[in-house]
């Protein structure tokens, strides 16, 4: 089974003003130029591509299939994986501009229907290829062990390992064929019925008509009137449209309760797990700790935050509200820019060259659009060309944090990409690793800068509020979904239960001092994740707690870890993570391992109630 390019998305609620309000304070925004992969959808190389990756996969097929076992026993396996890999990155380069062009405007019919048809071209080219990795897997391991000692096959080593490790949910080869052709008209056209209905919902504030993303943004305007008009608004929408983000989850998770049967998945969230190789007793000892220590984090924070706000508990929607005291400007996007690679380049200047190239090459899309992708993500493309990254930037504080943290991405993606394409897709037990840290050193970059008490406490305040959304918001996530697939198993969910599940879930992550109002049960309609790629959340709060182990380990003992964390970065996918976190003395399978990443957002909770203390 194939690991295909991802796009990594943020399910954001980074997200204040409408853009006729701060567009002249931003500067100019840049556009991404996706003609580094192809002129145009219309373009003739678009259609040569594709008329050229069917010519390909058929002779692949015509030349391989039945005969893989003869090519290990002579050594001559090697041209098959070399082969595959360059279909890999040639149907891949056409699926990422596919998928770029339809995330720049969900709503354009044109670009919809270029998306749909390479969805279903590439669907149908890699039907004949599917055989390959069925095939090698039924190789005999001693088979396959000779052939690797071939120096140019034991390169591909850790793509052979993370095929066979799929091999006991390997199903006949005409089962396996049907559930790859049925996936257009099965997952991928669920998918695209839920970004195409969220791109077009419209939201009413004030008489402006909004879409997503800005109004998100208003939850953290100032003033506390428009936050709550914008929840209002955003409420009045999705429960107009809460039947169909029903029956959307409904059906995805019914589908996925199909396949996980037929591959014999125990848990509902055990594929996940595969995918991630990461085993299932990790990510429990990671979301058992998080959810122990809620009363610790979550609830002591917002706590804190009622109080500043002079409230015995804050609205759901003043959750993100700035402090009364913190400044408020629009930040422009050059400034945004310095910032991040000022950071970057306080830790290695090479780190700050590779995102560098993002703005000087066109590689970023920043400003919204109506009909754009909300929230953010980068897109690794192929390891030929060159990730991208989308942004929805509103000159927030916390935009420049998700500029940190796409970038760090992108870095990844670009030091991964020698790996090649079968190899440099990296796992999302360090997916997230690049990117949390990016934001992390964007932080601790402009708090060293920072001595006025009112400015530290309010960057304080939104760091917490960040790691809050990243680790306990995301396992809360985590959780919901759980519970949603646990109970589809017996039937269907109907609105109502899904939006009790949803107010259990918060109810329990953000304590007493979050009110919970009427119409906050139907936020869970907006979160991509949930639809686009179940249980990838806990990847989150998994790269958080690790990147706070990873920090701290930089902070005592600098020496020679710019080069350990770029090796690792570097690696891609072709290391496991246990062997990449080694050489920094980490262990994520050590249940203790969770505590010293919860550990330092404590710490930070501590602080801020000590500015309090010596404040009063």
């Amino acid at each position: 089974m194939r690991r295909r390019a991802r796009a990594v998305r943020v399910p954001h609620e980074r997200a204040g003003l409408p853009l006729s309000t701060v567009s002249a304070a931003l500067g100019s925004l840049p556009e991404w130029n996706l003609a580094d992969l192809y002129p145009g959808p219309d373009s003739p190389e678009v259609a040569a591509d594709l008329a050229r990756a069917e010519t390909e996969a058929r002779a692949f097929e015509a030349a391989y299939k039945g005969k893989l076992g003869e090519f290990a026993a002579s050594g001559r396996l090697v041209e098959a994986v070399k082969a595959y890999e360059a279909l890999d990155d040639l149907t891949g380069r056409v699926a990422s501009y596919a998928s770029l062009v339809y995330a720049g405007d969900t709503t354009d019919p044109k670009g919809s229907k270029f998306y749909g048809d390479v969805q279903e071209k590439l669907t149908t080219v890699w039907s004949h290829l599917l055989f390959f990795t069925l095939e090698l897997n039924r190789l005999d391991d001693a088979v396959l062990d000779g052939a690797l000692a071939e120096p140019e096959l034991a390169r591909y080593r850790p793509f052979l390992d993370d095929v066979r490790k799929e091999r006991p949910h390997q199903l006949e080869d005409r089962v396996e064929q049907l559930f790859h052709e049925k996936s257009v008209t099965g997952r991928g056209a669920w998918n695209r019925l839920f970004d195409e209905t969220m791109a077009a919902l419209r939201f009413e504030i004030d008489g402006e008509t909004l879409t997503l993303e800005p109004t998100l943004n208003m939850l953290q305007d100032p003033s506390s009137e428009r936050r709550r008009v914008a929840a209002e608004a955003l409420a009045k929408t999705f429960k107009a449209n809460v039947r169909t983000f029903t029956l959307i989850t409904n059906v995805l998770a019914k589908d996925k309760e199909i396949s996980d049967r037929w591959r014999g998945f125990e848990d509902v969230a055990d594929s996940r797990h595969l995918a991630n190789r990461v085993e299932r007793e990790v990510v429990d000892a990671l979301v058992s700790a998080v959810r122990d220590a809620y009363p610790r984090l979550s609830h002591r924070y917002y706590k804190l935050k009622a109080k500043w706000f002079g409230m015995d508990a804050l609205n759901h929607w003043d959750r993100n509200a700035p402090l009364p005291t913190a400044p408020t400007r629009t930040i422009p996007w050059d400034e945004a820019r310095d910032t991040v690679l000022g950071a970057y380049g306080g830790f290695a200047p090479e780190m700050a060259e590779i995102a560098g190239r993002f703005f000087e090459r066109g590689w970023i899309d920043a400003p919204t659009r109506p009909g754009k992708a909300p929230g953010a993500f980068a897109h690794p493309t192929v390891p030929s060309a060159h990730p991208y990254v989308l942004l929805n930037y509103l000159g927030r504080p916390r935009d420049v944090m998700t500029l940190a943290h796409e970038l760090g991405h992108g870095v990844h993606q670009v030091l991964a990409a020698p790996n090649g394409p079968l190899m440099a897709p990296t796992p999302l037990t360090l997916a997230e690793t690049a990117s949390v840290f990016g934001e992390m050193l964007t932080f601790r970059a402009l708090l060293a800068k920072t001595t006025e008490p009112a400015q530290r406490k309010a960057m304080l305040a939104s760091k917490v509020e960040d790691m809050l959304n990243t680790v306990v918001r995301q396992i809360a996530f985590y959780t919901f979904e759980r519970k949603v697939h646990e109970e589809r198993r017996n039937g269907e969910l109907t609105s109502e239960r899904l939006n009790e599940i949803w107010l259990e879930v918060q109810t329990e992550s953000l304590g007493p001092s979050i009110r919970i109002g009427e119409g906050y049960e139907v936020f869970w309609t907006y979160i991509p994740h949930f639809i686009h790629s179940p249980f990838y959340v806990y990847a989150y709060a998994f790269g958080d707690c690790l990147v706070n182990s990873l920090y701290a380990v930089y902070e005592n003992a600098s020496e020679g870890f710019v080069e350990r964390y770029f090796a690792l970065l570097s690696a891609g996918g072709a290391k496991p993570y246990p062997e990449l976190l080694a050489p920094f003395g980490l262990d994520a399978r050590d249940p203790a391992f969770w505590q010293t990443g919860l550990g330092l957002i404590e710490r930070m909770i501590a602080e801020l109630e000590a500015l309090e203390d010596a404040a009063a």
